[in-house]
């Protein structure tokens, strides 16, 4: 008498999984979901946190005064540029006379807590891509241990008995392999993203530091000027 067909079906094998296995596919299954879910959040806070750091770059060399580019900010509320600004404005304000050096300090930390706020969550990337490979393997390998006792315990060792438990053990690899290569790629692309928003606070920084000791310089030499006038006269 010939024995029954065993479904080979991918669901069907993960359902007849023990529950190890079932344990490791359902957190591979969620380290995937918050993937996604990251990766979509970041990449749209990214994208628009870019196009306003374009257009708030454009309004601030074309507008006439700090005052009035502080005063339009926010419509520029995704732009980490902007904040980077106000960081810098509200440390002006504070001075009778700009300090170049609190500046340049204010214009750091300002840097630093975008840069912060932009690689938030990414980490959580970068664990599942390197973890999920090693979970599934370890489901992978539990599997296969489980179906070697079988063989023990039935004492056969042919193809009906062998391939539903090395197929099963096989399974998690494939879901470990697949929630971490999106991780990996994904983590790659953002960190990419978020060093061209990093240029561009960098770059801002320190054109508006140059700008300031600019003014500061024409501002000495007006006085100066002016000094030398009253002893002439």
């Amino acid at each position: 008498m010939n024995p029954t067909p065993t479904s080979l079906s991918t669901w069907t094998l993960i359902m007849d999984a023990g529950p190890l296995v079932k344990l490791i596919l359902l957190l591979l299954l969620g380290a995937s979901v918050l993937t996604w879910a990251i990766l979509y959040q970041k990449s749209k806070t990214i994208k628009a946190s870019r196009e306003d750091d374009e257009k708030f770059i454009d309004y601030f060399w074309t507008s006439k005064s700090l005052d009035e580019i502080s005063n339009n900010r926010d419509a520029f509320e995704h732009s980490t540029v902007a904040k980077v600004f106000a960081a810098a404005y509200r440390e002006l304000r504070k001075m009778p006379v700009p300090e170049i050096t609190n500046l340049e300090r204010s214009l750091n930390r300002a840097q630093m807590v975008q840069m912060d706020s932009l690689e938030k969550h990414v980490d959580w990337l970068a664990t599942i891509a390197s973890a999920a490979p090693f979970i599934g393997l370890f489901g992978t390998v539990w599997g296969i241990m489980n179906s070697f006792q079988g063989i023990g315990a039935t004492g056969s060792a042919n193809l009906a008995v062998v391939a539903p438990g090395i197929s099963e053990a096989l399974i998690a690899t494939a879901v470990g392999l697949a929630a971490a290569i999106p991780a990996s790629i994904g983590y790659n692309s953002l960190l990419s993203k978020i060093k061209r928003c990093s240029l561009d606070m960098e770059t801002f920084s320190q054109e508006f530091l140059n700008m300031v000791q600019r003014n500061l310089s024409n501002a000495a030499k007006v006085q100066r000027h002016g000094n030398e006038s009253e002893q002439n006269a």
